[in-house]
């Protein structure tokens, strides 16, 4: 078996960062060791303890797949200060202030990578299944060369990609063959279905699309998340206004109780006899 699954989107808000939550719960239920990892993310909403502090939307989802919350689920956090500044966080500890220049050009290329990857591999060697979450959209081809929270990740960890897009934005066929066009042939291999998300409305309406795109692409499609009304905090403030969590057991109960319920939508969503032959 594939001891990785990774998680991409058509652009920031197209539903990774959920979609890895309820994977991790569902592969959880069906008895697997798993664990969230997203190599960098960027967002002032973090979960912090005395000995280290990772993005919030990581916590969350070890939460869902029922294991330990960990520095290595999030090996790199940026905090946002504006004008180009942000603070870097490795492993779980601030490093120092970095302007995005110094950031891209110096530190992702020579320590960044290398860092995650350390990071993933002390999460496989523990856990039955890794799940990665991409970050914004792999094919920002301006940022590629630096990009590693996208297929750099997936080709240096061998994980399988399934995209997700927002259907509801509008351009959702659209931008899934834009993605495929604009990423790297080797990239392109990797991907292995799509889904699409916050759909309201007759699914027949979308079948003859889906039948174009697979012929344009070679690729499935793996299911349809119906748009659902849930309480999990956003990752940031993309969209609604992130809502602030205090870590006590009252909330936690709560939590996994959405959690549950998200997991429920997605597992009948989507084709996961079809993501678990992705794995074999």
């Amino acid at each position: 078996m594939v001891k990785s699954l990774m998680i991409q989107g058509t652009s920031s808000g197209a539903g990774k960062t959920i979609l890895v939550t309820a994977l991790c719960r569902i592969f959880s239920d069906l008895g697997y060791s798993v664990s969230p990892f997203k190599a960098q993310n960027m967002s002032n909403y973090a979960y912090s303890t005395k000995n280290f502090e990772i993005s919030r939307a990581q916590a969350i989802q070890a939460i869902a797949a029922r294991t330990e919350i960990l520095p290595d689920q999030n090996p790199i956090l940026l905090k946002p200060l504006g004008n180009y500044q942000s603070l870097v966080y490795t492993n779980g500890k601030l490093l120092k202030k970095m302007h995005a220049n110094d950031y891209y050009k110096k530190f992702v290329m020579q320590t960044g990578l290398k860092l995650a990857l350390q990071s993933f591999d002390r999460l496989q060697k523990t856990h039955d299944l890794v799940i990665l979450e991409g970050a914004g959209s792999p094919a920002e081809i301006n940022l590629v060369k630096y990009d590693i929270s996208n297929m750099k990740i997936a080709e240096e960890t061998d994980s399988p990609v399934i995209l997700i897009t927002d259907i509801e934005r509008g351009g959702s066929f659209a931008s899934l063959v834009g993605t495929m066009k604009l990423i790297e042939k080797k990239y392109q291999n990797l991907v292995k279905g799509f889904v699409f998300n916050k759909f309201r409305g007759d699914i027949e309406i979308l079948k003859p699309g889906f039948r174009k795109l697979k012929k344009i692409t070679n690729k499935p499609i793996l299911g349809t998340i119906p748009l659902t009304k849930f309480s999990i905090p956003d990752e940031d403030s993309i969209g609604n206004s992130a809502k602030k969590l205090v870590w006590n057991k009252t909330n936690l109960r709560k939590l996994d109780l959405e959690i549950d319920k998200i997991s429920y939508v997605v597992k009948s969503s989507l084709n996961i006899s079809a993501i678990k032959r992705i794995l074999k």
